[in-house]
Formats: C-alpha cells, sequence, structure tokens
C-alpha cells in the first residue's frame, strides 16, 4: 500500500499494476464539501484498490471515513458526523456506457484518461452527508412557534371529531332524499 498518492492517477495503468493508494486528504482541500462543515480541520481517509473485472472495466474499490463536523437541526449543537462509506466505482469514457454497467457499480467518468483521488473521496463524503443533520442520542424534541403549547393543542383535538364527519354525514342525508 502506497501512503502517498498522486492528485492524478492513470486508472487503466492503476488496475493493470492492481495498485491500493492510500491515505488522508484535508477536508479544507475539498472545495464542494468545506462550505457544508462547521469548520474544514481535520482529514478523511481513504483507501483506494484498482483492478480489472471480467469484462474487462477498470474498477475501483474505494473506503472513505471522516467526521465532518455538523449543526444538528434539533438541538442546533455542534456535532461529529461520522461517515463510513464503501463503494464500487467503475471507469467510463463516455456517458453512453452508463447504461450497459451492472447495478451493483457506480460509474466515474475519466477527464483526459485520468482520474483525481481526491475528488473521488470527496464526492463519497457528500453522499454520506445526512440530509437533515441530527446528532446521535438527542431525545424527542417539541416544536413550537410561540403560540399553543402541545397540551393544549391536544386536549382540543381530543373534543374533536374527524374533520370529514361533517362531510360524510351530508353525502348520508343526500342518500336518504
Amino acid at each position: 500500500m502506497s501512503r502517498e498518492y498522486p492528485d492524478w492517477i492513470s486508472p487503466e495503468r492503476a488496475a493493470e499494476g492492481k495498485r491500493i493508494f492510500s491515505g488522508s486528504v484535508p477536508l479544507s482541500r475539498m472545495q464542494r464539501l468545506a462550505p457544508l462543515l462547521v469548520t474544514a480541520g481535520g482529514d478523511a481517509v481513504f483507501v483506494a484498490a484498482f483492478r480489472r473485472d471480467m469484462d474487462k472495466r477498470v474498477i475501483i474499490d474505494l473506503q472513505v471515513e471522516a467526521a465532518l463536523p455538523l449543526i444538528c437541526q434539533a438541538s442546533l449543537e455542534v456535532y461529529n458526523e461520522q461517515v463510513k462509506r464503501r463503494c464500487d466505482l467503475v471507469v467510463i469514457e463516455h456517458d453512453s456506457e452508463q447504461d450497459e454497467l451492472p447495478d451493483n457499480y457506480e460509474p466515474v467518468k475519466m477527464e483526459n484518461g485520468q482520474l483525481a483521488i481526491a475528488s473521488l473521496v470527496e464526492e463519497e463524503l457528500l453522499l454520506g452527508l445526512p440530509q437533515t443533520p441530527r446528532k446521535p442520542g438527542i431525545k424527542k424534541v417539541e416544536y413550537s412557534t410561540g403560540g399553543e403549547t402541545p397540551a393544549s393543542v391536544t386536549s382540543q383535538d381530543e373534543g374533536n371529531k374527524n374533520p370529514f364527519a361533517a362531510l360524510q354525514g351530508m353525502l348520508q342525508r343526500k342518500k336518504q332524499d
């Protein structure tokens, strides 16, 4: 395993040599991910193993781990989202090749016959971000707009019937006529 990795890799040559690259990428280098984080300190650790499958396609077995500082949308506290992803990427040259791939492969397109490992790592971290960040172990949060408390709303609702009960009564009266 190589602890250092080049910025750009020829996936064809790496697959023929069954190369394995590993290392870390600073979160601050990730231009699309960094603005989504509270701070861009820290690193993402990765292992990228190149090989060919039975159909001679270039496959990258990519594993990525990072602690991403996010703001919990329930408590507004900063917490570290532990992202751990593993995927099988298949290298393609043209978008049309995407339709011929098995479902278990995710396509990644080469740029001028090369790939940037750091951008693959960043893409996997972006895919691993939660849609709504929520700190693990946080208790249920009740939300209020400053109006009625949830308890008073609940007691009012208990006295009301189904909102469609009146409609049902109208339909029954119409049938009797």
